[in-house]
C-alpha cells in the first residue's frame, strides 16, 4: 500500500466501525470469557494471513522488527488477559472508566518520546476525545459489588499496558519497512498466549458449543481483528497522540447508535454529551 500521510484516517474510522460494531455485539454470545479470548486470537489469523499475502510473504525477520511486532502484541493481549481477572475481582462501572482513559499515558508518552505535537485545533480535537471517553464511563450500570481490591491492580495493569501499546506500536512502524509485518507479529503474540487463557478457564463449569458459543464468538471477535488490523495503519501514516484518543474516543459512540436501532435503548444525557463530543473530535482531527 502507498504511503500517504492522509490515509491514516480513513483506518481511524474503520477501526472505530469495526470496534463499534464489535462492542454492540460482544456481550451476545454464550461463551467463557477466556475461551472468547482463544477464539479472538485465532481470529487474528485470517487477518494475518491477508496481511503476508499483501507483502508477498516477506516478512521482515529483523530482530528489532520482531522485538517491537511481539511487543506490540503481548502489550495488547496481556492486557486483555488482565482485563478478564479484573472484571471478576471488580464491577465494570469501576473497571472500565480506568482503563477507558489509557490514551492518557500515550499522549504524554508520544510527547516525551515521539516529539509528537499538534496545533491548538488538534488539541481541542483530542481533549474532546477524552470528554467522551469519560462521558460513556460514567454511564455505565452501578449495580454490581466489588469482591475485591484485586481489581485495581488488574485494571492498572490493564490501563499501563494499553496506554504504552499504542506508542510501541508506532514504534514498530516507523521503523518496520511495512505495516503488515508489525500485524502478522501482532497475531502470533495473541496466540501465543492461549495457554494461558485455558489455564485460567474453568472447564469444570458448563460450555456451551452450539452457534451462539464459539462460532458466534468467532464472527463478532473477527470484526475486532479487522479494527485492530487498520489500526496498525492508522498509527504508520498518523500520530500516536491522535489515534489513540480518537479510536477509543468514537467506537462506542457506533456501539450506542447499534443499540438505540437494536434494542430501542435511550441515551443517558452523559451518552449524548458523549456522542456530540466524538462527533466534533472527529471533525476537528479530520483536519490535522
Amino acid at each position: 500500500m502507498p504511503e500517504k500521510k492522509h490515509n491514516w484516517l480513513l483506518y481511524a474510522l474503520v477501526t472505530m466501525v469495526t470496534w463499534g460494531i464489535w462492542g454492540a455485539f460482544s456481550d451476545q454470545p454464550d461463551y467463557p470469557a477466556t475461551l472468547t479470548y482463544v477464539v479472538w486470537a485465532i481470529s487474528m489469523v485470517p487477518c494475518a494471513l491477508f496481511a503476508l499475502a499483501n507483502i508477498k510473504f516477506k516478512l521482515d525477520v529483523r530482530p528489532k522488527s520482531v522485538l517491537l511486532g511481539m511487543g506490540v502484541g503481548l502489550l495488547g493481549a496481556g492486557g486483555q488477559l488482565a482485563l478478564f481477572q479484573a472484571l471478576k475481582y471488580g464491577p465494570g462501572y469501576l473497571v472500565i472508566p480506568m482503563i477507558a482513559v489509557a490514551p492518557i499515558i500515550t499522549v504524554i508518552l508520544s510527547a516525551i518520546f515521539l516529539k509528537e505535537r499538534v496545533s491548538k485545533f488538534g488539541a481541542v480535537g483530542i481533549a474532546l476525545a477524552f470528554v467522551a471517553l469519560v462521558c460513556f464511563s460514567l454511564s455505565g450500570k452501578s449495580d454490581e459489588s466489588v469482591t475485591s481490591w484485586l481489581w485495581i491492580l488488574f485494571a492498572s495493569v490493564v490501563f499501563i499496558f494499553w496506554g504504552v501499546q499504542a506508542l510501541v506500536m508506532k514504534l514498530a512502524n516507523n521503523y518496520a519497512p511495512d505495516a503488515e509485518s508489525v500485524f502478522v507479529y501482532m497475531a502470533i503474540s495473541g496466540l501465543v498466549l492461549i495457554p494461558v487463557a485455558l489455564a485460567m478457564t474453568d472447564f469444570s463449569q458448563p460450555i456451551n458449543h452450539g452457534f451462539n458459543g464459539p462460532w458466534l464468538t468467532f464472527c463478532i471477535q473477527i470484526l475486532n481483528a479487522i479494527g485492530a488490523f487498520t489500526l496498525v495503519y492508522a498509527n504508520r501514516y498518523g500520530k500516536a497522540m491522535i489515534v489513540a484518543p480518537l479510536g477509543d474516543a468514537c467506537a462506542p459512540v457506533i456501539s450506542c447508535i447499534i443499540s438505540l436501532i437494536l434494542y430501542s435503548h435511550i441515551p443517558s444525557v452523559p451518552q449524548i454529551i458523549g456522542i456530540v463530543a466524538a462527533i466534533s473530535c472527529v471533525l476537528i482531527l479530520s483536519r490535522e
